[in-house]
């Protein structure tokens, strides 16, 4: 029993990294740009379905390199044109036109590729178990949460260690006295929703040869990350990890003891994290995007 539990932790821990990768990029968009990105999860569908357009022209490892930074020029493209004329407006017009961007992604998914499942196997050098004593493991899987652990490092340090991001912290606690030094956001914010939005299409990469993929896939990780979100707090980057690992972890373990409320764990969990702290876990406040 111990060992199909620890299984169920490892694979919680799983979700929670695929959760984070999307999760982080919709609390950095909207903690500077104030910008809630209902299309978030159409990156994450088109990363996936890149992959496998990829993988057939330059293989797996490729795909896994190519795919998310296609999207992200994508998502540069995206915030040029679309996103920047939305952060000093209400914030329901970016909830409609981020919605609708979504809807006409999935639907131009579902014209290209049709409606139905493509599968996407994993490669064979990445097939295969590990085994530790009793315990028994996919060797991809584990690879995922390497990428994924390497990928959140990488952001930390972005964010925590380097001028662009003491520049961007600064923009999301005070934007008015980061314009009064003269340092214009709009770049800083381009930079953001390009590094978001790759990481949702390296998550997408990562996921596809597991879950499958299909045209209504994004709409379904989005709830999750936004759950994420809530409960870690906007604005702080490492209640947001905390959130993903422990909604995960939850998660699983409901998948094992009491597998019909497996969806409704997150809700419940947000709910409870919500009563006692209406900001999320590490929640902080932020102004708006000016």
């Amino acid at each position: 029993m111990l060992v199909q539990i620890l299984e169920q932790v490892i694979n919680g821990l799983l979700a929670g990294a695929y959760y984070l990768l999307i999760a982080l990029g919709l609390s950095l968009i909207f903690s500077l740009g104030g910008l809630v990105n209902l299309a978030h999860g159409a990156f994450y569908a088109l990363g996936a379905y890149l992959a496998i357009v990829l993988a057939e022209h330059v293989g797996f490892a490729g795909a896994f390199v190519l795919s998310p930074l296609a999207v992200a020029l994508i998502g540069l493209l995206i915030e040029r044109f679309l996103f920047r004329r939305f952060y000093r407006e209400d914030p329901a017009l970016g909830l409609l036109l981020t919605f609708g961007l979504a809807m006409v992604a999935e639907q131009s998914l579902r014209w290209v590729f049709g409606a139905a499942p493509i599968p996407f196997s994993i490669p064979p050098a990445l097939k295969g178990q590990i085994l530790v004593g009793d315990f028994i493991y996919s060797r991809y899987r584990l690879l995922m949460l390497a990428v994924a652990a390497t990928a959140v490092a990488a952001l930390w340090y972005l964010l925590q260690r380097t001028p662009f991001g003491r520049v961007v912290r600064a923009g999301v606690q005070n934007p008015d006295m980061v314009a009064a030094l003269g340092i214009s956001l709009a770049p800083y914010m381009a930079s953001i929703v390009g590094i978001s939005v790759g990481l949702a299409a390296l998550a997408g990469v990562l996921l596809a040869p597991i879950s499958g993929v299909h045209p209504a896939m994004g709409a379904e990780i989005l709830t999750a990350s936004f759950v994420v979100v809530v409960i870690g707090g906007l604005g702080s980057f490492w209640g947001v990890v905390l959130a993903a690992l422990i909604v995960g972890v939850v998660r699983g373990l409901t998948v094992y003891f009491f597998p019909p409320a497996a969806e409704a764990s997150m809700y419940v969990l947000m709910l409870l994290v919500l009563l006692f702290r209406p900001r999320g876990l590490f929640g902080e406040r932020i102004q708006r995007f000016e």
